[in-house]
């Protein structure tokens, strides 16, 4: 009969939508999980920046000439590279790198740059400065965990080994007091630029990452 037709219809539906969120649902929390890990990073990131530039200008006051005159631009001495990972690679080397090599160098390199801001957060000499580099090393932190939850939404290992300096945080290297303040100086710089890219990079990965598909929900009403 058309009844028993209807009915036979309606059951087989609600067996096979019962069925669906099995495997579907479980493939598409991943891929949205990756999605909003990887804008949160570039979210972070575009802060961190922002924040940067309301730092360094306070902070390049606190050393004093000439590293707070517009125009100074040493070049980097060969001791600053030891110390700080530097971010200038050439473009095209670095876009040609695998997203997992990319992700594992910026993970390194915000991880170095953190125990280095935290040198200089224990020696700002103004109770204003400490609580602005305390604050963006905050920061930094949540990106360097936000960095390991990209990798592990992708399925990419975090990297293996010592990310810190080699010499201990609060560890005077410096022959002279403006050698200090030039590793200072490089620091600022390099994190500026690290940011920029970092940036760039995941809103180039935010791209690849293929839209969250939108999953049929059921609610029991009734039966």
């Amino acid at each position: 009969s058309p009844a028993g037709d209807s009915w036979g219809i309606f059951t087989f539906l609600c067996a096979a939508l019962c069925n669906l969120p099995a495997l579907p649902a479980l493939n598409c929390s991943e891929e949205l999980g990756a999605g909003q890990s990887i804008q949160k990073t570039y979210d972070l990131t575009r802060y961190l920046e922002h924040q940067l530039r309301t730092l360094a200008v306070p902070y390049l006051n606190y050393l004093g000439p000439p590293f707070n005159e517009p125009d100074f631009n040493p070049p980097r001495l060969a001791r600053a590279t030891e110390r700080v990972p530097s971010a200038t690679v050439d473009l095209d080397l670095w876009r040609g790198l695998t997203d997992n090599a990319r992700l594992a160098a910026n993970y390194r390199a915000y991880s170095r740059l953190l125990c280095y801001l935290r040198a200089l957060d224990g020696q700002a000499g103004t109770a204003e400065l400490r609580h602005r580099l305390g604050h963006f090393c905050s920061s930094l932190q949540g990106l360097v965990l936000s960095i390991a939850g990209v990798m592990s939404s992708l399925g990419y290992p975090l990297p293996v080994g010592p990310a810190g300096p080699s010499v201990p945080p609060g560890t005077s290297v410096a022959p002279n007091d403006f050698l200090k303040k030039m590793d200072d100086f490089w620091l600022l710089k390099e994190l500026q630029t690290w940011l920029w890219r970092s940036a760039k990079d995941f809103n180039r990965l935010k791209k690849k990452v293929p839209p969250a598909v939108v999953t049929l929900r059921l609610e029991a009403r009734g039966f």
